[in-house]
C-alpha cells in the first residue's frame, strides 16, 4: 500500500499562523492530558507512569504515522475495563504480550487496506458497549471515590460489586467529598467560560485567562492544594504508588512463550477490535467538526497502521494501549490544531512537566482522580440513546440493550461479537422479508420477483413450486427480474429445482429482464443456458 504519513502532506503549504496555532493547541491538550493518562492508568491496575508515558510516546507515534491532521492518542477510557482485566488474569507480562500483539494485527488491518470495515459495525452495537464501559469505569470508581479499604479490587462485575458493598460500611467522608467536590467543579467549570457568566464580565483580564484553564487542571491542582494543606486523611498518589519516577522509562522485555500467546489470543483481538474502532470513530468525529481550509479527511488505513506502531513499541517502555481519544482530539482541533505537529507538542509538554514537576505528583488524592474519571464516564456514555429507544425498531433496541448488558455483565469482546452476530441475523431476517413474489397473470403463468433471493428468503419461492405442479406440458412460466437486484448460489440452486421441477412436466422456465450482475452469476452457474428465451 501507499505509505504517506498525514505529517508529510501537512506541511507542505505550512506557515507561521498554523505553526503558532499548533503550538498553543499542543501545549492546551498536552496540560488536559496530564490528570487523565494518570487517572486511566491508576483505574487500569498500572502506575500513573504508565499512562504518562503512554500518552508521550504513543501520541508521538500517532502525530508522526498516523493519517489524521489533529488526532491526539494516548490511553483511553474505553480500554480501563479491558486492561485491568487482563491484568488481574496475566499480570503485566501479559498485558505486553496482548498489546504488542494488538499492534501487529492493527498495522496488518491497515496494510490489508481494511479501514473502512470498522464503519460497518452498526451504531447500536457502539452504542451500547460504549455506555456499558461507562457503566464499569464508574463501578471501578467508587474504591477510591469512596475510599474504601478494597486491597485488590476483582475484575468482573459482581465481584466488583460485592466487594465495594462488604466495605461500604468502611467508607471514608473525605473522600467522598473530594471526590463529589471535583465531580460538581467539572461540571460547573465550563458556565464560567460562557459569555454571560459572573467571571466573563468581569474587567480583569487575568480572571478571564484563568476561567478559560481546562477543568481537569484546575480541579487536580485545586483539591490537590486543599488536601495537601488541610493534611486530610486519603489515599495518595505517593501512599500507594510512591510516586512518579523522574526519567525517562526503561525498556521491559515479556517472556513470551506459545501457551501464553494462545491464553492472551482473546485479549489481544479484543484490543486491537476496540482500538480499531475507537481510533477510527474519534478520527471521524474530528472531520466533522474541523473547518479549517487545510484539513482534510483522515485516511483510515494509514492510521490503522500508527495505531499499532504505536501499540506494538509503547508497551517495551512499560506503557498500555494506545487509541484516539475523542475528548483530547476535540480540545485539540478547538483550540486552534490543523496539523499533527499539535500532537508532537501535546507530547513534549508532557514530556516536560513528567521530568520537571514528578515529584509534586505524590500529593494528589485518588479521590479526586476518581472524581476525573466518574465525569469522563458521564461524558462518555451517550445516555439519551436510552431515552430515544421508543422511537426505534425492536432490531435496534435488542442490539444496543443486548450489547450495553453483555459488556457490564460479562466482556466487551463477547458482547460485540453477539452484537455483530445479532446484527447478521437481524440483518438476514429483515432482507427476507423484503422479498415479494406475486403473480401477474390470471393463468399462473407469469411471475415477479421483487428484493434479494439469497439463502433466507428462497422458502418464498414455495409459492412457485406449486404454481409449477399446475403448468400445461409445452407451457413456459416467466418470471420478471427487472426489480430483483441481488442473487446468490443459494437463490440459483433454488431457480435450478424450479426449473427441474418444471422440465419433468416438460415445461419450461423463463426469465426476462435481469440485473447484470444477476444475469453474470446465472450465466456461470450454467443455469443460463438450460433456461427456455424470454419473449
Amino acid at each position: 500500500m501507499h505509505f504517506r504519513p498525514r505529517i508529510v502532506t501537512s506541511l507542505e503549504n505550512y506557515n507561521r499562523q498554523r505553526l503558532i496555532g499548533d503550538l498553543g493547541a499542543g501545549a492546551t491538550v498536552g496540560v488536559v492530558a496530564l490528570p487523565l493518562a494518570m487517572a486511566f492508568a491508576i483505574a487500569s491496575g498500572l502506575p500513573p507512569q504508565a499512562g504518562l508515558w503512554t500518552a508521550i510516546i504513543g501520541g508521538a507515534l500517532v502525530a508522526l504515522l498516523g493519517g489524521s491532521n489533529v488526532q491526539i492518542a494516548g490511553p483511553a477510557g474505553a480500554f480501563i475495563v479491558i486492561v485491568y482485566g487482563i491484568v488481574q488474569r496475566h499480570g503485566v507480562g501479559g498485558l505486553l504480550i496482548a498489546t504488542c500483539g494488538a499492534g501487529v494485527l492493527l498495522m496488518l488491518m491497515g496494510m490489508l487496506r481494511l479501514g473502512n470495515l470498522v464503519r460497518f459495525v452498526p451504531v447500536s452495537i457502539i452504542i451500547g458497549f460504549t455506555n456499558g464501559i461507562a457503566v464499569l469505569i464508574a463501578i471501578s470508581q467508587l474504591k477510591d471515590a469512596l475510599g474504601l479499604p478494597i486491597a485488590k479490587m476483582p475484575g468482573d462485575f459482581f465481584g466488583q460489586m460485592q466487594a465495594i458493598g462488604g466495605h461500604l460500611p468502611q467508607w471514608s467522608p473525605t473522600a467522598l467529598a473530594l471526590s463529589l467536590g471535583c465531580v460538581a467543579l467539572l461540571f460547573v467549570w465550563p458556565y464560567l467560560l460562557h459569555q454571560k457568566s459572573p467571571i466573563q464580565r468581569l474587567d480583569g483580564v487575568t480572571v478571564r485567562t484563568f476561567a478559560r484553564l481546562p477543568a481537569p487542571v484546575v480541579a487536580l491542582v485545586a483539591l490537590t492544594a486543599l488536601s495537601y494543606f488541610l493534611k486530610l486523611p486519603v489515599e495518595t498518589i505517593g501512599s500507594r504508588f510512591g510516586g512518579i519516577p523522574q526519567e525517562l522509562p526503561a525498556l521491559v522485555w515479556p517472556e513470551l512463550s506459545w501457551d501464553s500467546a494462545r491464553r492472551l489470543l482473546m485479549p489481544t483481538i479484543t484490543i486491537a477490535a476496540l482500538g480499531a474502532i475507537e481510533s477510527l470513530l474519534c478520527a471521524r468525529v474530528a472531520d466533522q467538526l474541523a473547518t479549517a481550509p487545510s484539513h482534510r479527511k483522515h485516511d483510515p488505513n494509514q492510521e490503522l497502521l500508527a495505531q499499532g506502531a504505536a501499540n506494538f513499541v509503547v508497551p517495551f517502555l512499560g506503557g498500555m494501549p494506545v487509541t484516539g481519544t475523542i475528548a483530547r482530539t476535540v480540545t485539540n482541533l478547538r483550540s486552534g490544531a490543523t496539523s499533527p505537529v499539535s500532537g508532537l507538542v501535546h507530547s513534549l509538554m508532557l514530556m516536560l512537566i513528567v521530568l520537571l514537576a514528578a515529584p509534586l505528583a505524590v500529593h494528589v488524592p485518588l479521590a479526586v482522580l476518581a472524581g476525573i474519571l466518574l465525569f469522563v464516564a458521564w461524558n462518555m456514555g451517550e445516555w439519551h440513546e436510552f431515552v430515544r429507544l421508543r422511537q426505534f425498531s425492536n432490531h435496534y433496541r435488542l442490539l444496543l440493550l443486548g450489547t450495553f448488558f453483555l459488556t457490564v455483565v460479562f466482556d466487551l469482546m463477547v458482547a460485540v461479537e453477539v452484537g455483530l452476530v445479532l446484527a447478521c441475523v437481524l440483518f438476514v431476517r429483515r432482507m427476507a422479508t423484503l422479498f415479494k413474489v406475486h403473480a401477474t397473470s390470471a393463468d399462473g403463468l407469469h411471475w415477479r420477483l421483487h428484493g434479494a433471493l439469497f439463502f433466507g428468503a428462497t422458502d418464498k419461492l414455495d409459492v412457485l413450486m406449486e404454481a409449477a405442479q399446475a403448468v400445461p406440458a409445452g407451457s413456459t412460466l416467466t418470471l420478471d427480474m427487472a426489480a430483483l437486484f441481488a442473487l446468490d448460489t443459494t437463490g440459483v440452486d433454488a431457480l435450478e429445482q424450479l426449473h427441474k421441477t418444471l422440465a419433468q412436466r416438460g415445461a419450461h422456465l423463463a426469465l426476462r429482464d435481469m440485473q447484470p450482475p444477476v444475469q453474470s452469476l446465472l450465466e456461470r452457474s450454467g443455469l443460463a443456458g438450460k433456461l427456455a428465451p424470454s419473449a
